[in-house]
């Protein structure tokens, strides 16, 4: 589970901080191997970056490298955050008498931190390059030309369904999970609840008793659900749109 909420942490922090980080990609590349003040200045500091960017690529610019980004940020936290505390929970960090160990901590901590930092490193190299891609006229570092995906690809809006599908998934999990024990509870001769009151007191119920995870059981089934589904109802609804005007005009 700390692989997972870890994981799903950083990628929801990932969706407001990319456009920072797109800019930091910017800055770092500008005059790279070039002596201070024998190279044009396309970005002068982060807010002059910001508005660079947004008017010669497009607001949607600053998000360039958004996919690999989530990925790196979810499998980097994941198996950092994930494996440190797999080791807290193992008791690897405490001496035999019970005390935190200050030494085990940090050696535990940075083991975790390489071997999260060596798996997402193939992803980051891709992200660096998605997001130093630019105009011409503003283009710093090496232009690769990498395309995640060929335009109109149903890849592109499951990708964005499944990106999106995490805001959506953390906000709606614990209605969803109310509304399946509501509907499955036992009932009187009245068809009245037995478990339940209403909606209301189901979450303080299930928050009380099982924490904030019980709040959250089926997390993953119901984010890797959501996206193909998602996609799945777009497409069937758009063909069957263009199979009744085709046979009825």
């Amino acid at each position: 589970m700390d692989f997972l909420l870890s994981g799903l942490a950083a990628c929801g922090a990932c969706v407001f901080t990319n456009p920072l980080e797109v800019v930091k990609t910017r800055m770092q590349l500008q005059g790279e191997l070039q002596a201070r003040g024998t190279y044009q200045r396309h970005y002068r500091n982060v807010f002059h970056a910001f508005f660079t960017i947004g008017k010669v690529d497009g607001l949607t610019a600053l998000q360039k490298g958004l996919t690999p980004a989530l990925i790196y940020q979810f499998l980097m936290n994941g198996i950092r955050l994930g494996t440190y505390g797999l080791a807290e929970a193992g008791g690897y960090l405490h001496t035999a008498e019970g005390a935190l160990s200050p030494v085990r901590s940090a050696a535990a901590g940075a083991l975790a931190g390489v071997l999260g930092a060596y798996l997402g490193s193939p992803i980051y190299m891709v992200k660096t390059h998605l997001q130093a891609q630019t105009a011409t006229e503003i283009a710093v570092g090496h232009q690769y030309k990498h395309q995640v995906f060929p335009p109109q690809s149903w890849k592109v809006a499951l990708a964005a369904a499944m990106v999106s599908g995490i805001v959506v998934v953390l906000a709606m999990t614990p209605f969803d999970v109310v509304s399946t024990r509501l509907y499955s509870q036992p009932t009187d001769g009245q068809g009245k609840g037995l478990m339940y009151r209403g909606i209301l007191d189901a979450l303080l119920q299930t928050a009380r008793t099982e924490g904030l995870f019980g709040m959250y059981k089926g997390l993953g089934a119901s984010y890797f659900r959501l996206g193909p589904h998602t996609i799945l109802s777009l497409f069937f609804w758009d063909q069957l749109r263009f199979l009744y005007y085709k046979y009825t005009k």
